[in-house]
């Protein structure tokens, strides 16, 4: 049986250095080390999480192989942590069907991490008709969700809440109201300045106050997907003081970007919902931090170079982020001097894993006879390469930007799916 050793290493919310060993498929031991040897190595020592969960990646394939693949993206979220993926449905065809939940299944059974099939919430992605929620929610999807397109109508969002609420899933809505935002491609408040359509943050705010009086009547759960805007987050905040269903997301790049990044940038920073103000990351950050946004997910969105050249109006909407999701969260978590490293936890694997509600094999603790699926993390300062990447695409965000945390290791049920300890990172078995 391999057997794998970590010493000297501290549990994300847990005080002291330990040593662990894996065995097989389990952590067989953990060891405190000293408190006269762990002093001098403490504070650089590496961490080690639950293993990250993903509830928001898409993965392109089927249709868009050329940006993404199950296995190429995949090894990308092995890279950056994570051992488990939430499969977006806009792919071609649409993820809309028992059948094609179980051929997604099939692909990823060798992956370097668990995918989990969402499924779309309309048939096609079209907004007219509703899925089979019974058929799917029998084949284990837990959510579902049209992401890339607002589900719009409320009728039809009234009967998904109530299939919700009835069946235990999770609706995932992508709030942009067509009325309101039209062709907008950035924030609204620097879209004059740049010659094009503006993306007001109001047409975020219309669709989840209306989607969370839905779920108040209904009782079925609603996610609000890349909550972008300080007045989303008091929506949600207020909702959840009165008890209603709901949870809610945030982007990494929401967190550290904003619409003036954008306007510096150009179309490489094109994002939908768009970056918004300081203001308003000042608020999305403050609500991860207190609870009210209860994960960082990260709406990876890998695309080919040609699709992210051209006019603000003709590159495609997206950015990459499984590669760096550890870093900004880290960056994010911090009071200037340490870590808040059991909120990191929380917020990427703990709260996805029961939101996606697969608590049972995932984001569970880093503990002695527990599953040895797990991520470690060093303090190593390093700046990101665009050219240096696992996924086929490189749109990153976040060229040229240094962090000082990376993933080092993952392990998914005792094999290594990523290993960059040494110089080299090794690759995923076969």
């Amino acid at each position: 049986m391999p057997e794998l050793h970590l010493t000297g290493v501290a549990i994300a919310g847990r005080p002291g250095l330990v040593d662990i060993l894996v065995r097989g498929a389990r952590i067989a031991a953990i060891t405190p080390v000293p408190a006269t040897v762990a002093g001098s190595s403490g504070p650089q020592a590496d961490v080690v999480l639950p293993g990250l969960v993903d509830l928001h990646t898409h993965l392109r394939q089927p249709g868009g192989e050329e940006a993404e693949t199950i296995d190429s993206g995949t090894r990308a979220a092995a890279a950056g942590g994570f051992t488990d993926l939430f499969a977006m449905a806009n792919t071609s065809p649409v993820t809309d069907s028992v059948d094609r939940v179980e051929r997604v299944r099939a692909w990823a059974r060798t992956a370097a991490a668990r995918v989990h099939p969402v499924a779309a919430a309309t048939i096609g992605l079209a907004g007219r008709d509703l899925v089979d929620v019974d058929r799917l929610a029998d084949a284990g999807v837990t959510v579902f969700s049209d992401d890339g397109r607002c589900v719009d109508d409320a009728a039809l969002v009234l009967s998904l809440l109530r299939a919700m609420a009835r069946r235990g899933g999770v609706f995932a809505q992508h709030a942009q109201s067509h009325s309101i935002v039209r062709d907008g491609v950035v924030n609204a408040r620097v879209a004059g300045d740049l010659g094009v359509p503006g993306w007001p943050g109001e047409g975020e705010q219309a669709v989840i106050g209306r989607d969370l009086a839905l779920a108040a009547a209904t009782g079925g759960r609603l996610h609000v997907c890349h909550v972008s805007t300080a007045g989303a987050v008091e929506l949600v905040r207020a909702a959840r003081r009165a008890g209603l269903p709901v949870t809610a997301e945030v982007t990494p790049h929401h967190l550290v970007l904003t619409d003036t990044d954008a306007v510096r940038q150009g179309p490489a920073l094109k994002v939908n919902p768009p970056l918004r103000t300081d203001h308003d990351v000042r608020a999305v950050r403050a609500a991860l931090l207190d609870g009210t946004i209860d994960i960082v997910a990260t709406d990876h969105a890998p695309h080919p170079a040609r699709t992210k050249a051209g006019s603000w109006q003709e590159a495609a909407f997206g950015l990459t982020s499984l590669e760096t999701a550890l870093a900004v969260t880290a960056e994010v978590c911090t009071d200037g001097t340490s870590v808040d490293w059991a909120a990191v936890a929380r917020v990427l694997s703990t709260r996805p894993a029961e939101i996606g509600q697969i608590g049972g094999q995932a984001g569970r603790p880093v503990e002695a006879g527990g599953p040895a699926t797990f991520c470690v993390v060093r303090r190593s300062p390093w700046r990101v390469d665009p050219a240096d990447r696992v996924s086929r695409s490189a749109n990153t965000p976040f060229a040229g930007r240094e962090f000082q945390h990376r993933v080092v290791l993952t392990v998914l049920d005792g094999r290594i799916t990523h290993d960059s300890r040494g110089d080299r990172a090794r690759p995923c078995p076969a």
